[in-house]
């Protein structure tokens, strides 16, 4: 299927023209060949995480294919809330402006106990940065602009009603049977990345499992549009009046829809606390009696955490919910999965160039598994404060929220989701650890901050800047030996780009002659304050497992 074939004035549409677009399906010749075609890399999943790593492989050279055993993008908001990071990610893949562009953007969020602000918090008190810490995008929209993106790349493909029925690992890939409305057939594929979600098929072919903890809680999502004057920031409620001894969620979306999240209880009915009339007196007693809005979209679920023990199985790589799955309140699921896809990506690209081994993927299973922990940690508290399990929990919680309201140290303890940031990869065999002193949080492992930059007389942004393989940035001249290593970019801090408002230098404590090794994903991977060929080189074969 090509770009050509769907009408682009939908995917620009309104979210009833974009949830309502069906994709064709096309036969494909690997369906009358005499042996199961050979891909090189399949990706099994057309969602956000699917498509994002279809795209920067795609860029990089590569051919995928992606096969979903759907037609249509999703129904609903359901992942909604993308975090700076993973636009900075999609920027690089060429989809972060429309992103941005429709969604809405926000950096402050509020706490409320019964009626009364408790406090305020803002997740970008910094300025100078291209994005904002979160935009609030329905997931359809989100994933009509990376289907359109990656349409436009020639060696992406993207088949439609193609749904995988089994899968025969080997040492040297796997065996795809997949079924389509003509039937059953097979492909070969050298690599495959599961991106099929929380119940991912994959994973149950292969007789895997993610472990973890389900907590006894459930929870209303409601979408409704209306024209409200609510501020466009996240608003938490703790046992407020209109929904007594629960906790409610209040977020904007594009055209004029609101998320609303009530919690329910675990002894709470599913399928009852779906329909339409039980929902639609929760939400009139919040926005009051004279306020009209409308029901567009429901959805009740529990909280889980679980993750794969392992998310690289010999030439079955696992990423987003089908390896790990977090509580909603926190944003980390979707913004987790983009960011698996930024991390294997380029390292799946440098095997199948050879300018690798297997020990560089399996660095994507160490790094994300990580990751994970931490994103899982971290739901898990906010799921305990949210909902506390016992009278005891309760008093802790409901006295700290009080004390929140004049002191610094309970607002540090009150946890309505710590929403997402990126890991910063500590542990990783990856990073070339500091021999020098440096203040401030880029150390090895980090995600290099964005700062504003110049750019052949034109105002850019640094990561923007940045190219597909390694970067090294140098305040000041390079060195004479900087231009021969392989697969490096060399940009000079003051002549290639100039640190206009001196932010650059400023967030990276970097001095005359300071240098950053900068990894394919954007995450630091050394950094010296005057750097010699030889650790520069020793850096690189530690980042990629391999010589260089």
């Amino acid at each position: 299927m090509k770009l050509d074939d769907l009408p682009l004035h939908e995917l620009r549409g309104t979210g009833e023209q974009v949830q309502a677009i069906q994709f064709p399906y096309v036969r494909s010749p690997d369906q009358d060949a005499a042996q199961p075609a050979r891909h090189p890399i399949v990706i099994v999943g057309a969602g956000p995480v699917g498509l994002s790593a279809a795209i920067d492989l795609a860029q990089r050279g590569q051919p995928v294919l992606v096969v979903d055993n759907d037609d249509r993008l999703s129904f609903g908001s359901r992942a909604l809330c993308f975090a700076k990071r993973t636009l900075e990610i999609w920027d690089r893949l060429g989809v972060g402006d429309s992103m941005v562009d429709k969604g809405v953007s926000w950096n402050v969020g509020k706490v409320f106990l019964r009626d009364e602000q408790v406090y305020q918090f803002n997740l970008l008190p910094e300025s100078a940065h291209e994005r904002p810490a979160f935009i609030n995008l329905q997931q359809y929209y989100c994933e009509a602009y990376l289907v359109e993106r990656a349409l436009q790349l020639p060696n992406i493909e993207i088949r439609w009603k193609n749904n995988l029925t089994a899968l025969q690992t080997r040492d040297d890939g796997a065996l795809l049977t997949l079924d389509t409305p003509e039937g059953s057939y097979q492909i070969d594929a050298s690599w495959v990345i599961a991106c099929d979600g929380g119940r991912s098929p994959v994973r149950n072919m292969m007789g895997l499992d993610s472990k973890g903890r389900i907590f006894q809680d459930r929870f209303l999502i409601a979408d409704v549009k209306m024209k409200a004057d609510f501020p466009t920031e996240r608003w938490f409620w703790f046992d407020p009046p209109f929904h007594r001894n629960q906790s409610v969620l209040l977020h904007r979306e594009p055209d004029n829809v609101w998320r609303i999240d009530f919690q329910l209880g675990w002894d709470a009915d599913p399928e009852e606390e779906k329909k339409p009339e039980n929902i639609m007196p929760r939400v009139q007693a919040m926005l009051g009696k004279d306020v009209e809005f409308t029901l567009e979209w429901a959805s009740v679920y529990t909280f889980a955490c679980l993750r794969m023990d392992k998310f690289v199985h010999g030439r079955v790589i696992f990423a987003g919910d089908a390896a790990h799955g977090v509580s909603p309140f926190g944003a980390r699921g979707a913004n987790s999965g983009v960011q698996d896809a930024d991390n294997l990506a380029w390292k799946l690209d440098w095997v199948l160039k050879g300018r690798a081994g297997v020990e560089l993927l399996n660095s994507y299973g160490t790094e994300r598994e990580y990751a994970a922990d931490e994103n899982i940690l971290n739901s898990t508290r906010a799921t305990d404060f949210i909902t506390p399990k016992s009278e005891i929990s309760r008093m802790f919680r409901d006295q700290v929220l009080g004390l929140a309201r004049d002191h610094e140290f309970a607002r540090r303890i009150v946890n309505s989701g710590r929403l997402s940031v990126p890991a910063t990869l500590h542990e990783t065999s990856l990073n070339t650890p500091d021999v020098d002193a440096f203040k401030g949080r880029m150390v090895p492992g980090a995600p290099l901050t964005d700062a504003p930059v110049q750019r052949a007389s034109r105002d850019t942004w640094l990561l923007r800047s940045l190219g597909p393989e390694f970067t090294l940035l140098v305040f000041g001249d390079a060195p004479s030996w900087a231009p021969s290593l392989s697969n490096v970019t060399v940009l000079r801090i003051g002549m290639d780009l100039l640190d206009t408002q001196g932010l650059l230098a400023q967030r990276l404590d970097a001095t005359p002659g300071t240098a950053y090794l900068i990894r394919p994903d954007q995450h630091v991977s050394g950094r010296w304050r005057k750097p010699n060929e030889e650790a520069v080189r020793a850096a690189l074969a530690k980042t990629t497992c391999t010589q260089i």
